[in-house]
């Protein structure tokens, strides 16, 4: 573990109701200490006690009290802090927590006056690199700590919670110990082969790999194909010519008018992001330019942006007007489109008789179609069911599948299977034992990579560098 103490500003600078500063390490108690003043206590009788309070406070209670320069007295603010002694805190080291008030001036002040105690400013995720170090939580969970900071939907902050609590740690470790028996088992005919019986007579090693192995890492390797999105989200474009109420389907998904809708052409000229939630997928929405044949240099731009956003988008809603003939633009739309994922949207029912609508070409059966009005919000539903269904196919959103694999794992675990696969074949054979555990070590290897027991420095320092500063 590392010897010296950090500290942080571990909530969002700005104004609110409170500001918290982490301190951890082996000076974290002495330097609240040097700085704190309980209530009830005078600055002298607090720094002249023998007791060392701060060590001595109750752990994970909260005492009401002040911030003091002890250089000149100065009360910088009135806190909340909270000692917890090691091995019983989030890094397993001394840990003290100050609750100030918000604003990007106590913080600094109060920070400042804790570095100058000693400790050193955190690094990015250094906290919970302490806690990994520690062995605390492993990799997948230190992880899940930075997707719980970043979900965007409830499915999303169930996945990350199920991997904190460390699902996805305890099925890697099942099949790693299955692993690692079969590689004794091997290991034991190599250096015993008169004393030990063979195991391949029966073919024992083959079906536990096959069973316990093989079969667990593509059930892992599946939700993520399946349901990684849940997590990771995806871009979708919606596109269509001039005036088939683009923006009013980008405003009725928003639920408020982000977008200006106006019937003159050409209105929106550039691509508006938004995020949204459908059905527990994060999506990024684009409004995105009317594409049609102009002079107009700045609609141009705004064209040229809108197609390079589809070459992007993993799902594409192309809009069509339900009162009108298909015209030269929509074909020229869907021949940029038709390769993608997506969904043809024919807009504006409310303008017309029951099931009328454009003649839509046989040659467009294969994209999915849907009539809505953006305007009165009818077929929404039904679109958005479809938008689920395109993104996740049938995948089962039961509790057993919550636990869903990031693309590191993934790699990971393919290696694995490929691994494992190598020696089942390698037994079935009959190559040498010495070859075949060559394949088994390896591969329990991959899974030690996804927990962090055999995890290069650098992967691990990359994973740390996407977390903020105090957490």
């Amino acid at each position: 573990m590392e010897q010296d103490t950090i500290a942080a500003v571990a909530t969002p600078v700005g104004s609110g109701g409170i500001g918290i500063i982490k301190i951890s390490g082996r000076d974290a108690l002495s330097i609240a200490e040097a700085i704190f003043q309980k209530t009830g206590n005078t600055p002298d009788s607090w720094r002249t006690t023998d007791a060392h309070l701060v060590a001595a406070l109750h752990s994970h209670r909260l005492y009401h009290g002040h911030i003091v320069d002890p250089d000149n007295g100065r009360v910088l603010d009135e806190v909340l802090l909270a000692a917890m002694p090691a091995p019983h805190s989030y890094t397993r080291e001394d840990v003290v927590e100050i609750n100030t008030h918000s604003g990007r001036v106590v913080l600094a002040a109060t920070l400042a006056l804790v570095l100058k105690q000693g400790a050193r400013l955190a690094e990015p995720g250094e906290f919970t690199k302490r806690a990994y170090l520690s062995g605390r939580i492993d990799l997948t969970q230190a992880e899940a700590v930075i997707d719980i900071i970043n979900s965007r939907t409830d499915k999303a902050l169930e996945i990350a919670a199920s991997q904190i609590r460390g699902d996805l740690k305890q099925k890697v470790e099942a099949i790693r110990d299955i692993l690692l028996d079969i590689l004794t088992e091997i290991e034991a005919v190599i250096d015993f082969p008169e004393d030990v019986e063979d195991i391949i007579k029966d073919g024992k090693a083959v079906a536990v790999i096959a069973n316990k192995a093989i079969e667990p890492l593509k059930a892992l390797i599946r939700q993520y194909d399946n349901a990684h999105i849940l997590r990771d989200g995806i871009k979708m474009a919606v596109v269509g010519k001039p005036n088939v109420g683009k923006s009013s389907l980008m405003n009725r998904l928003l639920q408020n008018d982000r977008v200006i809708v106006s019937p003159i052409p050409g209105t929106t000229r550039d691509l508006i992001e938004e995020t949204l939630n459908i059905r527990g997928i994060p999506v990024v929405v684009a409004d995105t330019a009317g594409l049609h044949e102009t002079d107009d240099p700045v609609e141009v731009i705004g064209i040229q942006k809108t197609e390079e956003y589809i070459n992007r988008s993993d799902l594409v809603l192309f809009m069509i007007d339900a009162g009108e003939p298909l015209a030269r633009e929509d074909y020229r739309i869907y021949e940029t489109i038709h390769n993608k994922r997506s969904i043809i949207v024919v807009n504006k029912i409310d303008l017309v008789d029951k099931g009328a609508g454009p003649d839509i070409p046989d040659t467009w059966a294969q994209t999915p179609a849907i009539k809505i009005s953006a305007l009165y919000g009818e077929g929404l539903g039904a679109l958005k069911d479809l938008i689920a269904k395109i993104s996740m196919g049938d995948f089962p959103l039961e509790p057993e599948n919550v636990t869903i694999p990031n693309l590191r794992h993934k790699i990971a675990l393919a290696r694995c299977l490929q691994l494992a696969t190598s020696a089942v074949e390698a037994i079935k054979n009959k190559t040498p034992f010495e070859l075949v555990a060559i394949d088994v070590q390896e591969a329990i290897d991959a899974l030690g990579e996804i927990v962090g027991l055999t995890t290069r420095e650098d992967v691990i320092d990359q994973i740390f560098s996407r977390f903020c500063i105090g957490k």
